[in-house]
């Protein structure tokens, strides 16, 4: 090799190495999507987070017999281990089970503590699902992961006591609400 090959070697190496390449996304944000506004929920109101601790904390108390034959939202279910695509229609099934419970709740309450909660959550679950139905899907079944944490959701209201999806629900709601609707909301910008 000549003198001059090993310099443009040497340059075009010195070059490829400085050069860096940022991540490349994988699909576009959840917000982009036509029909799907849920980017306005990276964050609720504190009037909303106070309505849902204050029925948190009203309700928890009146948990009584309650047991569990297995974690249904497991401490290390983490969304940002689904796909960006994925992440909506997950957080959709566990908004959907959380409604039917609360409502099953505030049905058999006699305060009108779950009303604004309720409310908020109803409006959350409505945009989410036209951002489900307006994202784009690799196939007509959920697969891996995904499809594991559908199951379990949707297999939890048949086997389990009211008593326990009613504690599971009351302990998931502030992380469904600050860390899954935040990291949805955020698109590809939850890592």
């Amino acid at each position: 090799m000549t003198m001059a090959m090993v310099w443009v070697l040497l340059l075009v190496t010195a070059g490829l190495s400085m050069a860096t390449a940022g991540p490349v996304p994988t699909s576009k944000p959840t917000t982009t999507w036509k029909g799907c506004d849920i980017g306005r929920f990276k964050s609720l109101s504190p009037r909303e987070l106070e309505a849902f601790k204050m029925a948190k904390d009203a309700l928890e108390n009146s948990l009584k017999n309650w047991s569990c034959s297995s974690r249904l939202f497991p401490r290390n279910r983490d969304l940002r281990q689904l796909q960006v695509w994925e992440r909506p229609a997950a957080l959709e099934a566990e908004l959907t089970l959380t409604l039917k419970v609360l409502e099953t709740m505030a049905d058999r309450s006699q305060g009108s503590i779950l009303d604004q909660p309720l409310h908020t959550l109803r409006h959350i679950h409505s945009v989410l699902q036209a951002c489900v139905k307006a994202q784009p899907t690799v196939g007509p079944h959920p697969q891996g992961r995904l499809h594991h944490w559908l199951h379990r959701l949707h297999e939890a209201s048949k086997k389990e006591s009211q008593g326990c999806l009613e504690a599971s629900v009351l302990f998931n709601l502030f992380r469904l609400l600050k860390k899954d609707l935040e990291c949805v909301a955020s698109g590809d910008l939850c890592v």
